[in-house]
């Protein structure tokens, strides 16, 4: 009997085992379906999850669904941003709620969220992206309304929202509300009409509005027991304690839902009255640890919020932040802060949320000597806002850091004066009605010093002062040494307002003088962040940008001026900025030994930081022009060998590097240039020793480039030059061509070489014909270059110019002595090569002689028939094979 019950309880056991594993496998398909169904049809939003999964073990005996990666997707006016989304949401619930059609509420016991985001937002035309309930095309009755709102039933005992963010942005307003890093719980029977429900909560909180952040990740907590009345809708603190950062608040009254609107009717307070609680306002981080701090007097906070909550109206209500005559030591730092007054009023009478206003009647406090006031009352906070401020007092900036425990990397040191008073509406600023505002003072700042990662050496500021009038803003001056640079400034401002609070340019004039100003001082090296989450510095340099916010005109005057290798001396000129565009206008400048004078732009709006300069150079140092810039080096490689000086001006445009120097492969433009007093020096330039080598009657030392003028155009990297003509004694030079930026070269030079440079044979047949009108023959000879600067390559014409003249020559002698007979040739020839020639008076003469005298130089002046009939085809057959010697293609030889 015994092992029959065994059996029949093993049994059994096994099929509810079987039930438990097999239902889930069942059931879950059914469980996406309902879901997915009765929220899908109630919206008009998509929900989705990535997956659903039903355990019948995990909270036995509830049921528990698990969803994982969640997500709610907005649809028009919204479409495509995510409402809200969920890593993990759990939820328990008795195992008949799974047995349930689509059309019958679920009762939920237990709901867990995990890593979730909700994104409220409302946009410019106050649309709201959490109205996401469809529109019942059936007249909406009680009865439906609460059929409805039963698809899903809270019947839960404990609920936790773990790791969470929630965000309000009212675009509308300029406000924006979040919790970061959120986690909330509660425990509780929420199924009975009245219960207690005890709640756990910390985050970080911020709250901006109108661009101004009033809470940035200030940590908060709160351990409430709340009462909750579920037939009154009424919600009300029983036993609370909340921290703000680490100032301790309690709270009493309660919060009632109404159909139509709210009523809340909550105070609140600081248990104590420690002057402890001021700094536990302060972020912990800055605060550092306030249990060792000494203090005297109080600091209390009160408040109460009373009054109706809906579209047009917010509970009236009164804060009040109070302390007198109280003061603070840190235990490890020399100095104290004493006298600290504080009374503060934020305050709304009405519910109208324009009617809100802060009333700073009193903020002062001394350390040492030094003492601080301010008053100032803020109206219409959340409309037309009107501020009425007074402050005044004078600081030393070092002592504050000797009083409070500011980060060690401030640096703080200098002396603070100021006593300005103000008067402003915003309306005015946003309708930019400067004229409406009213400031008055002056403000000053010395033996200041300013660090910051973005800054490559600190900035110490000797003095600074400012004068404040009801339209401009005086810089009285400004005094102070960055690196290498030291700069004075004066100048007006004329919309500082609108600077501070409407995002407008800053507008003005001003003046700069400095002794030295180096614009490596202003330029960082680029910083990467490496995959440890470290910044690592790269061996480049990050961008140079103009500021978008100035509009500004500066008259500039610069003793020395260092930019990248250059030393500018006596630098001045009017410097224009606006839209991210420097505009320099009749800037000059004593640079290698001449002037400089520069009108132009540059701009870093783009992508790529662009340039467009017109330059005029006057009695520049060539070689020292050369050694400096690497645009002359690309521009003219040639000019390394020169010793003198230049005229030039230059048009150029094109982009820049990130340093600020020109990109050599965008730049475009033309150059024109004078050489003056000019040498040259070969050994500098193996062209022109590559030159020497084939032209062995050249020496290119001697070539004359005095008084020479050149042009030159440039694009795409390729230098284009304009045919020009050098001297070299007597033989003229005609030179063109191009070369690329990387020194590829294309030149031709064309050199008409007088033949007496052509060796001794060519010089003694042209003197044994005697002819004075082939004393000053010369032939073309054309070299052509080519290769890199640094390994050219030459190939000439001459050896075959030179040959085939002398063929020519020599033929010419023949044919006379030919025409002439053999013994006559013999005679004349014999003739021709004595020194002692006979007396050119003589009368005696043949035929034969005076044709060939004829040819070489004989008596022109005799004019007889004969002699003209046979000198005449001699001549012309010499002139004609002169002719195509100097007409015919050149043969080119290495």
């Amino acid at each position: 009997m015994k092992k029959k019950v065994l059996k029949i309880t093993g049994i059994t056991l096994l099929v509810l085992i079987a039930l438990i594993v097999a239902i889930p496998l069942f059931l879950q398909g059914k469980i996406e379906e309902i879901i997915k169904n009765k929220v899908n049809n109630s919206i008009n939003a998509t929900l989705d999850f990535e997956d659903a999964n039903l355990s019948l073990l995990k909270s036995f005996p509830n049921a528990n669904v698990e969803l994982t990666n969640l997500s709610l997707v907005n649809k028009a006016p919204f479409e495509g941003d995510t409402l809200f989304s969920s890593s993990n949401i759990e939820l328990a619930m008795s195992i008949k709620e799974l047995f349930k059609s689509a059309d019958e509420p679920i009762v939920i016991q237990k709901l867990n969220i995990d890593r979730a985001k909700l994104h409220i937002l409302v946009d410019e035309n106050e649309n709201a992206n959490y109205d996401i309930a469809k529109a019942d095309d059936v007249a909406t009755t009680p009865e439906t309304t609460e059929e409805s709102s039963d698809n899903f039933t809270l019947n839960m005992d404990s609920y936790a929202i773990t790791n969470s963010e929630i965000i309000y942005d009212d675009r509308s307003s300029k406000m924006r509300f979040s919790l970061d890093e959120m986690n909330h719980s509660g425990t509780g029977d929420l199924s009975l009409e009245q219960s207690e429900l005890k709640t756990l909560t910390d985050a970080l909180v911020s709250f901006e509005m109108d661009s101004t952040k009033y809470l940035n990740n200030n940590k908060i907590s709160l351990d409430a027991l709340i009462g909750i009345d579920l037939k009154e809708n009424k919600y009300t603190f029983l036993e609370n304690k909340a921290l703000i950062n680490q100032l301790p608040l309690v709270f009493d009254g309660f919060v009632k839902v109404n159909e139509d609107n709210q009523e809340v009717d909550i105070t609140f307070k600081t248990p104590s009255s420690d002057f402890k609680n001021f700094l536990a306002v302060i972020p912990e981080a800055y605060s550092k640890n306030i249990e060792t701090v000494q203090t005297t007097g109080n600091f209390e906070v009160s408040g109460a919020f009373k009054g109706i909550v809906d579209d047009e109206h917010i509970p009236a209500f009164h804060i009040a932040i109070n302390s007198e005559n109280a003061s603070f030591k840190y235990p490890d730092l020399p100095k104290s802060v004493q006298n600290v007054y504080i009374d503060t009023e934020i305050n709304n009478t009405t519910g109208i949320t324009e009617d809100t206003f802060v009333d700073i009647k009193r903020l002062s406090f001394t350390i040492d000597q030094d003492k601080f006031n301010l008053t100032s009352r803020i109206r219409d906070l959340m409309g037309n806002t009107k501020v009425d401020a007074d402050m005044d007092g004078r600081i030393n900036l070092a002592n504050i850091s000797k009083a409070y425990p500011v980060p060690d990397d401030y640096n703080l040191k200098g002396i603070l004066n100021a006593d300005i008073t103000t008067s402003f509406d915003m309306e005015s600023l946003e309708k930019k009605q400067y004229q409406k505002t009213k400031t008055t003072g002056k403000a000053s700042v010395s033996g200041f010093e300013y660090a910051s990662e973005e800054m490559k050496n600190p900035v110490a500021i000797n003095t600074a002062a400012v004068s404040f009038n009801p339209n401009t803003v005086t810089l009285d001056s400004f005094k102070g040494k960055t690196g290498n640079t030291d700069f004075d400034a004066k100048g007006t401002l004329t919309n500082l307002l609108g600077f501070m609070f409407n995002n407008e340019n800053v507008e003005g004039n001003f003046s700069l003088t400095s002794n030295t100003f180096a614009l490596n001082d202003f330029m960082m090296e680029e910083t990467a962040e490496a995959e440890n989450g470290e910044a690592q510095t790269s061996g480049g340099e990050e961008r140079i940008k103009i500021p978008s916010f100035l509009d500004c005109t500066i008259e500039a005057a610069a003793g020395t001026v260092l930019y990248d290798n250059l030393t500018l001396k006596n630098v001045k000129g009017t410097l224009t900025i606006k839209d991210e565009t420097a505009t320099v206008k009749n800037l000059t400048s004593d640079l290698f030994g001449g002037t400089l004078g520069l009108t132009g732009s540059v701009s870093t709006k783009g992508a790529a930081s662009t340039f467009d300069m017109d330059l005029g150079m006057s009695n520049f140092g060539i070689s020292e022009s050369f050694a400096a810039l690497e645009m002359f080096q690309a521009l003219a490689p040639l000019a390394n060998a020169l010793q003198g000086k230049l005229n030039s001006t230059v048009k150029i445009s094109g982009n820049l590097k990130d340093d600020f120097t020109p990109n050599l492969t965008t730049i475009s433009g033309n150059l024109l240039a004078e050489l003056l007093s000019t040498k040259v020096t070969t050994e500098k330039a193996p062209l022109l020793s590559a030159l020497d080598s084939k032209l062995n009657f050249l020496d290119t030392k001697d070539i004359n480039l005095n008084d020479l003028k050149t042009a030159l155009s440039f694009d795409n990297g390729k230098v284009s030059v304009k045919p020009f003509t050098v001297k070299y004694k007597d033989i003229a030079i005609n030179v063109d061509g191009s070369h690329t930026f990387d020194k590829q070269m294309q030149y031709k030079a064309t050199l008409d070489v007088p033949a007496k440079y052509l060796g001794a044979e060519v010089n003694k047949l042209i003197a044994q014909m005697n002819d004075d009108s082939l004393k000053d023959l010369t032939i073309p000879v054309t070299a052509n270059i080519g290769g890199n600067y640094t390994n050219p390559t030459v190939t000439t014409d001459l050896t075959s110019g030179v040959k085939t003249l002398t063929t020519q020559l020599v033929e010419i002698q023949k044919q006379k002595l030919v025409n002439q007979g053999k013994d006559k040739a013999k005679d004349l020839l014999s003739d021709v090569f004595k020194k002692d020639e006979k007396d050119s008076t003589s009368t005696k003469s043949d035929g034969v002689k005076e044709a060939i005298g004829g040819l070489l130089g004989g008596n022109k002046e005799k004019d007889t028939t004969a002699t003209k009939t046979e000198e005449e085809p001699v001549k012309s057959a010499a002139k004609k094979i002169l002719g195509g010697l100097l007409g015919k293609k050149k043969d080119t030889v290495n």
